[in-house]
């Protein structure tokens, strides 16, 4: 009964900050890797950052410097601290977890940056 939520999407004005989290449930949170991915209409989903049990993380190229993974294990709960926002930011974002040979994703949040 793996479960991940996501909230925490809207819209917000270019240069703006939002922050998303996702609240997991069946799974060890502590030891497990978490990411964040989005898909945007037409196009197909793309890894956004990632973070491991040990706290260290990863971020892809079109994000680095404006977002921050982070992770709450007391509250088993990943966030995505966006900040910097632009247009090509805007997507549904998943969060992802691998447990035990399966990737769980959760039901995406949606995030619009326009003016």
């Amino acid at each position: 009964q793996v479960q991940l939520v996501e909230s925490g999407g809207g819209l917000v004005q270019p240069g703006g900050s939002l922050r998303l989290s996702c609240a997991a449930s069946g799974i060890i949170f502590s030891i497990t890797t978490l990411r964040w991915y989005r898909q945007a209409p037409g196009k197909e989903r793309e890894f956004v950052a990632t973070i491991s049990s040990g706290g260290n993380t990863n971020y892809a190229d079109s994000v680095k410097g404006r977002f921050t993974i982070s992770r709450d294990n007391a509250k088993n709960t990943v966030y995505l601290q966006m900040n910097s926002l632009k247009p090509e930011d805007t997507a549904v974002y998943y969060c992802n977890a691998p447990w035990v040979s399966t990737n769980y994703w959760g039901q995406g949040t949606q995030v619009t940056v326009s003016s």
